[in-house]
């Protein structure tokens, strides 16, 4: 488990700082929160740094009152089970979880332990709630898309820029589980929009690299990159290969376009993960999990990249561009 927080180390740090006095000093809270993310460290820095920053804006300060335990499966989704059970070893007062693939494997852990999840799009299709206003359980947390119409927009977005696009790939991850009970939302959104569908899947980096020229074999004029943590680890191998094979992508976050991808539409994850920190506040503070509604995302940003579109011979509409909120050149 990788892990850069250890209660003993504060323990220790706090009895050597403690006040010798002919009272006994009273021993502070610490609050002990087990963080498991099925992507990497590196990917995974910005939206923990928004969450530490949520944690301090309650009161929660990292090293004082509170513990983080942290690992990550570095998109490795067979070893999920394994780094649930350790963290669950250490106790925490409540569990963090970044994706749905962790959160699931918590609910097939049948944990007593409070689970605050965060960016998973379908918390009810992949089965850890029965209701976003009442969640019910141990479960709760963010939302990443809202369902109604969420795709068929991205597509819209990307037809704007593609208008040739009658075929579009979907590259999608099976062991994600939105991804596997999104099938259905993902063909009829394409029906809608009057587009036929090649359907790609990867679950390693080789297959990733496979997917695009088998895009373009079966010959998609653009592809929809659903959010994962295998494509975001590798997201500048994800626009290179982009560039190669002379794909428009549709992305969900903005860190694959800032890695030089063409173009994303989503929610903030950055806001997002800050907001976690509330939910973890007040269970920690005596709120049942059952009991706080999950929120959907209010924040939406388009993020395009001037550069990549004109490596890929696009000419961005200037509505578009009125319409990103960040444009990269």
């Amino acid at each position: 488990m990788t892990s850069r927080r250890t209660l003993l180390k504060i323990l220790a740090g706090a009895a050597l700082a403690a006040p010798i006095t002919g009272l006994a000093q009273p021993a502070a809270k610490v609050a002990r929160i087990a963080y498991l993310s099925a992507g990497s460290i590196e990917a995974g820095a910005s939206n923990r740094k928004a969450m530490i920053d949520g944690f301090r804006a309650l009161g929660w300060i990292e090293g004082r009152n509170l513990l983080i335990e942290e690992s990550y499966a570095e998109t490795r989704t067979e070893d999920l089970p394994r780094l649930v059970s350790e963290l669950l070893r250490v106790k925490p007062d409540v569990i963090v979880s970044i994706g749905p693939a962790p959160a699931t494997a918590f609910k097939k852990a049948s944990v007593d332990i409070p689970v605050v999840f965060v960016a998973v799009a379908d918390p009810i299709g992949i089965g850890l709630v029965n209701s976003l206003a009442r969640p019910e359980g141990r479960f709760t947390g963010l939302s990443t898309v809202v369902p109604e119409g969420f795709l068929g927009k991205q597509l819209e977005l990307l037809r704007e820029t593609v208008p040739r696009m009658s075929r579009v790939a979907f590259l999608t991850n099976p062991g994600n589980p939105v991804h596997t009970v999104g099938r259905s939302l993902r063909l009829q959104a394409a029906r809608d929009n009057g587009l036929d569908v090649v359907e790609l899947q990867a679950r390693t980096r080789e297959e990733l690299e496979a997917a695009f020229p088998e895009a373009v074999r079966r010959k998609a004029d653009a592809m929809y990159l659903s959010g994962d943590p295998l494509p975001i680890a590798h997201r500048q191998l994800v626009a290179e290969l982009a560039l190669k094979h002379r794909l428009p992508v549709m992305y969900l976050f903005r860190l694959h376009v800032e890695a030089g991808g063409l173009m994303s539409y989503g929610s903030d994850q950055a806001d997002i993960h800050r907001r976690a920190a509330s939910y973890v506040d007040r269970i920690l503070k005596g709120a049942k999990p059952g009991d706080l509604p999950i929120e959907q995302p209010t924040k939406f940003e388009l993020v395009i990249n001037l550069k990549t579109a004109k490596a890929l011979g696009l000419k961005i509409p200037p509505s578009l561009l009125l319409r990103a909120d960040r444009v990269i050149e």
